[in-house]
């Protein structure tokens, strides 16, 4: 199994920490692409949601393939976009009507706590929101990619 995997063997070990840092680049690259279109461009919410997750899934194709996984090289490039995509488009599926239905929630929970003073309440909501399908996703988007897309490393 891979959790016992990742437990035991370096080598897997050393991959699962590398993709959660492709992750991390991701989440950077999905946060950033969603303030600047819903904040600075005035996207509406779901709409910048989906478009910075595909921004981020340019960018986590390129990194695993490259760093995470570069010994997996059996399946050509076009394949292994089409599979990931696939998984991503599947993540996709998965996190925007889980960001439709908790945007609004967390949005009326901040709105009613105490203004903070670094960040303005009614920009909460919808970061945290972010905040939870992108973990979720993220675990999907691992275990199905080391199986299926990245499954030819040993």
């Amino acid at each position: 199994m891979i959790v016992t995997s990742i437990l035991t063997n370096p080598r897997e070990r050393t991959r699962f920490l590398r993709f959660a840092m492709v992750g991390i680049i991701g989440a950077v690259v999905d946060f950033g692409t969603y303030t600047l279109l819903h904040d600075l461009i005035g996207v509406s919410a779901v709409p910048a949601s989906v478009l910075s997750f595909l921004a981020a899934v340019v960018s986590n194709f390129t990194w695993n393939r490259y760093w995470t996984y570069p010994d997996s090289r059996s399946k050509p490039i076009p394949r292994q976009v089409v599979e990931f995509s696939t998984v991503s488009g599947v993540g996709l599926a998965i996190r925007t009507p889980m960001f439709a239905l908790l945007v609004n929630p967390f949005h009326q929970f901040f709105i009613r706590l105490p203004t903070m003073p670094v960040i303005p309440n009614e920009y909460l909501g919808d970061k945290v929101a972010l905040a939870i399908v992108v973990i979720v996703v993220m675990f999907w988007n691992f275990f199905i990619n080391r199986y299926w897309t990245y499954g030819d490393v040993e």
